[in-house]
């Protein structure tokens, strides 16, 4: 399930419970699909572990996200438990996409969401 507004696109990862290898093809997929509409900012849900297949989830695709960072493929991401006001990657994500402030996960410690902000 995809969502979009004009700068942030939010993707539901855990929608049918993919296993951890068929998410991160579906984060890859994703990322390519907004980077292409020119949409800045991709919001995965993907749980945070209370029926034990989001965390999986949520391990696997942090992890996938790291390694697209380090190759450069996207600028950075940010855990939903750490995007607020007082983060840094935060702060650029509302930069580039000021209607995340008005989001429900801004600032509520959401652990089943991970932001990501496209390279321009």
């Amino acid at each position: 399930m995809v969502t979009k507004s004009s700068n942030v696109r939010v993707v539901n990862i855990e929608v049918d419970f993919p296993d951890r290898k068929q998410a991160c093809i579906r984060v890859d997929a994703a990322l390519v699909r907004a980077k292409k509409d020119g949409v800045q900012v991709v919001k995965f849900i993907h749980g945070y572990g209370s029926t034990g297949v989001g965390g999986r989830l949520r391990f696997a695709i942090r992890s996938y996200l790291r390694q697209q960072r380090q190759q450069g493929k996207i600028a950075c991401f940010v855990n939903g438990e750490s995007l607020s006001s007082f983060d840094d990657f935060s702060k650029e994500l509302v930069r580039r996409a000021p209607e995340l402030l008005l989001d429900g996960d801004w600032g509520s410690g959401n652990r089943g969401i991970t932001l990501v902000l496209l390279t321009a």
